[in-house]
């Protein structure tokens, strides 16, 4: 299993040796430092924890600070454990971009971007109401179900909330691009979250060829 800490740098497009455009997200995969390594008799299951990104000390506690040290590395903004079958790693080894190559398919997990507050039309894709000046009613949830029986409202009804900020993933993209000089994957497609959003990739899960 193959697996990368990255960063969201943006959207563009490529072309192939056909002339068809790809548009492709670029992803700074790492470098990324092995910061643990988790095995059935310590931890109770096999992982590898990674460290991606720069910051300084002050910026840490005491815990992350102990963290690394055992490590013997230098801190890291970003921690992310990736689950494997097998170990194939050691603490303090680098990894690059070019863990990967063009056509592997892989998963992407990020966080989404936050709408905020949305209605149900925004948040869950609802029908409006009519727009005629007599409906008065346009934009809202609807019915909220029965009056004396159940006499109340089901949980999980659709309603105006909170929307975004989810962790996604996204499936069985393919790399069109390495370039390993400067740690860059260009994946086929869009990922989850904005510019500069920390993202988990690994190699896909259920892949299709």
């Amino acid at each position: 299993m193959k697996a990368i800490i990255g960063k969201k740098i943006g959207m563009t497009q490529i072309f192939d040796e056909k002339g068809i455009v790809i548009p492709v997200t670029a992803i700074q995969a790492g470098p990324c430092v092995v910061a643990q390594v988790k095995t059935v008799q310590t931890d109770g299951y096999t992982a590898v924890q990674l460290g991606f990104g720069e910051i300084k000390d002050k910026h840490i506690n005491k815990p992350e600070k102990g963290h690394f040290s055992k490590a013997n590395i230098a801190c890291k903004k970003h921690l992310r454990e990736f689950r494997v079958n097998e170990v194939d790693v050691k603490v303090g080894d680098e990894l690059t971009a070019n863990v990967f190559e063009a056509g592997e398919k892989i998963d992407v997990q990020g966080t989404t971007k936050g709408k905020g507050f949305q209605g149900v039309i925004k948040r869950h894709g609802q029908h409006r109401g009519p727009m005629g000046h007599g409906s008065m009613y346009h934009r809202r949830p609807g019915s909220m179900g029965a009056t004396s029986t159940p006499g109340r409202v089901f949980k999980g009804k659709k309603l105006p909330g909170h929307m975004g900020v989810q962790t996604v993933t996204i499936q069985n993209l393919e790399i069109v691009r390495v370039d390993e000089d400067k740690n860059v994957l260009l994946v086929k497609g869009s990922v989850p979250g904005p510019k500069g959003a920390v993202l988990k990739v690994r190699t896909a899960v259920k892949a299709v060829k």
